[in-house]
């Protein structure tokens, strides 16, 4: 190698790595957006009732229309993506995010507003589809478990932040404010990207009319019933809530069928027969649901079971979210250094354990019965998070990556959405044989603790399930496949 060729391999290396470093630093900042987007709308319902003069089941679209966006978009946006190019879809979802941001903060009237909130949802299934698809494109295999964990860490940051962030907005320049703050992020996360991320996204040799319609419509009416089967009436399961999800399963068996007629389905679900894959998904719908519990049933038992005041529940709350983003980091550095897999099953071991130690709600023990337990659930968490993203991103070919990483988010928030529905009814009915006879619907100590334990002992049964699910998927993987799995 001549003098020439061994400069110009100096002075790239320091221009790659900067290169390398503004690409992760704008997928961050569309993770924040998005994880942003979900947690800081909810702080702002009070004042949009008032501001709007609107019940409660009306302003709750605020949310609602966000997360329905996503979830019933999200895999048919990584589709997409494969097919014409994940850079101008990520561009696009990033623009229309920041544009949906403007007409929520200008909305006159609330229908308007969830109309916004719905577009910027679309943005959002953009954003959160195509983040996990470029870390292959952007870092080297042996990075790709820290990259996830900065990804973790961002998303980590958005959900803790949004509540506070929101609160201060609000009181100190209005409800609308805390969609237009969006807008700045959203401008320089358009800029960072324009600038960084590689205009070419691997080969896409599917053709620009194959898209498969039908199949991402039947996919997006039977999700969406799915999540209003289980967020509609405030946790009251009526005859709607069961007929919405009779529908999901008779969408699921036509959506399969469906995808087995057509040349180039939505999803091949040939795919699922990887047991890597389909045991990832998996793992990683019931891990959500598990964490789900900390946020539906933690607030009663600290307020309730410890008798803790507002400011007290607040900081306790924020311990598991402050965990989740110092832990995702060092997560990422676990997995390149000890292997995807292998700290999936760690993970999980640690969050099966932190659930454990919740479900004995050892009141006599005051706030550390819960600040222990969950900071040792929370590491398992980011440690599962982190290593499982890898683990099945590694493993998909460049031209599925953008559909499988659709898959991953989706299998997060039907979890979200099946915990936030299925551990408040385990913790309601739990509860609701020791309630106190005030005549009021009030929970003793007793009562919160119990349901606490139940609660958590269903949670510990799920966290060891996923367990044995890893400890199967390690053992296929070391026969198969070494390096990050």
């Amino acid at each position: 190698m001549g003098l020439a060729e061994q400069n110009r391999e100096l002075t790239s290396a320091p221009q790659q790595a900067r290169s390398t470093g503004l690409a992760l630093a704008s997928l961050s900042l569309a993770t924040l957006l998005s994880s942003l987007g979900t947690s800081i709308a909810s702080v702002g319902l009070p004042s949009l009732m008032q501001a709007f003069d609107a019940s409660f089941q009306s302003v709750q679209w605020v949310v609602l229309a966000y997360l329905l966006a996503i979830t019933t978009l999200i895999v048919g946006a990584g589709r997409l993506a494969d097919m014409f190019g994940r850079r101008p879809l990520l561009l696009g979802g990033i623009a229309l995010f920041t544009l949906a941001s403007v007409l929520c903060g200008l909305a006159p009237t609330l229908w308007l507003l969830i109309a916004a909130r719905a577009m910027q949802g679309i943005g959002a299934a953009l954003m959160m589809a195509l983040t996990l698809a470029f870390v292959a494109e952007t870092v080297s295999k042996e990075r790709t478990g820290s990259a996830m964990g900065l990804l973790g860490a961002t998303s980590a940051i958005g959900t803790t932040l949004g509540p506070s962030l929101g609160g201060f907005l609000i009181a100190g320049l209005g409800w609308r404010a805390i969609f237009l703050v969006n807008v700045p992020l959203g401008l320089l996360t358009f800029a960072l990207a324009w600038r960084a991320l590689p205009a070419r996204s691997g080969t896409m040799e599917v053709a620009r009319g194959t898209f498969d319609v039908t199949g991402t419509a039947l996919l997006a009416l039977t999700l969406g019933a799915y999540a209003l089967a289980l967020t509609l009436g405030r946790g009251n399961f009526g005859v709607l809530n069961l007929g919405l999800l009779v529908a999901a399963g008779i969408g699921v068996i036509v959506f399969a069928i469906a995808q087995a007629k057509v040349k180039a389905p939505l999803v091949q679900l040939a795919r699922f027969r990887d047991p890597r894959l389909s045991a990832g998904l998996t793992m990683s719908l019931i891990v959500a649901t598990v964490m789900m519990a900390t946020l539906v049933v933690a607030p009663f038992y600290l307020s309730r079971g410890l008798g803790l005041d507002a400011a007290m529940v607040g900081m306790a709350l924020s311990t598991g979210p402050l965990v989740s983003t110092l832990s995702a980091l060092l997560a990422g550095r676990l997995t390149d250094r000890f292997g995807a897999h292998a700290m999936t099953v760690a993970g999980l071991a640690c969050l099966a354990t932190g659930t454990f130690l919740l479900s004995l709600a050892l009141t006599k023990l005051g706030i550390a019965s819960y600040v222990v337990p969950i900071t040792v659930t929370c590491f398992g968490y980011a440690l599962f998070q982190t290593s499982n993203n890898a683990a099945v991103m590694s493993g998909v070919s460049a031209d599925e990556r953008g559909v499988v990483s659709g898959l991953l988010n989706l299998s997060r928030n039907l979890g979200l959405i099946t915990g936030a529905s299925l551990m408040g009814a385990i913790f309601a009915i739990a509860s609701a044989g020791t309630r106190q006879g005030t005549g009021q619907d009030v929970l003793s100590s007793a009562s919160a603790a119990r349901g606490m334990q139940v609660t958590f002992q269903t949670a510990t049964a799920l966290a060891l399930v996923a367990l044995l699910l890893a400890l199967i998927s390690l053992r296929f993987a070391g026969r198969t496949r070494p390096g990050i799995a």
